[in-house]
């Protein structure tokens, strides 16, 4: 496998693996609207580019797999509901919620250079397949780096000194 096959593969399962984590983190802090509903749709987002990095990584004679399973369905998302409305009057949840922001950010964060990588690799063999789609999913994956940036940055006053 090739550089840019390699990075194809690196990032389709980090794109997944965000999803996920974006998904489980609205379903732990449901009493927080705005998490609950942004990190819902930041993970549709990176569904659609786990689905467009299979449909790319296919023309370049890569199966990357199926598309992300919806991880709000089933017996773990229930589960993760209890556990999250369980917690919710408790002060742990706050810092929980700040852990649950940086590793979403790292995670974005991870996947952003990745896009980079592939749009740079795209540049220099000419493929413009490749360029087109890191150019439509890298601005959303940097977006999805200020949201979570944006959210410590509101959240880390008040939950860390108690205000």
């Amino acid at each position: 496998m090739n550089g840019i096959g390699l990075t194809l593969r690196v990032l389709h399962r980090g794109e997944r693996h965000l999803a996920h984590d974006l998904v489980v983190v609205a379903e732990r802090h449901t009493t927080e609207h705005e998490v609950r509903h942004v990190a819902t749709d930041l993970a549709d987002w990176s569904r659609e580019h786990v689905r467009r990095l299979a449909d790319v990584a296919a023309d370049h004679g890569l199966d990357l797999g199926d598309a992300p399973d919806d991880d709000g369905d089933g017996v773990f998302a229930a589960l993760r509901r209890k556990a999250s409305q369980a917690v919710g009057g408790r002060p742990e949840p706050g810092l929980l919620l700040l852990r649950d922001l940086r590793d979403l950010h790292l995670a974005a964060a991870e996947n952003s250079l990745h896009w980079e990588m592939l749009a740079q690799a795209a540049q220099a063999s000419r493929d413009t397949g490749l360029l087109e789609l890191a150019s439509d999913c890298h601005p959303r994956t940097l977006r999805q780096m200020r949201w979570t940036n944006t959210m410590i940055k509101n959240l880390s006053p008040q939950i860390l000194t108690g205000l």
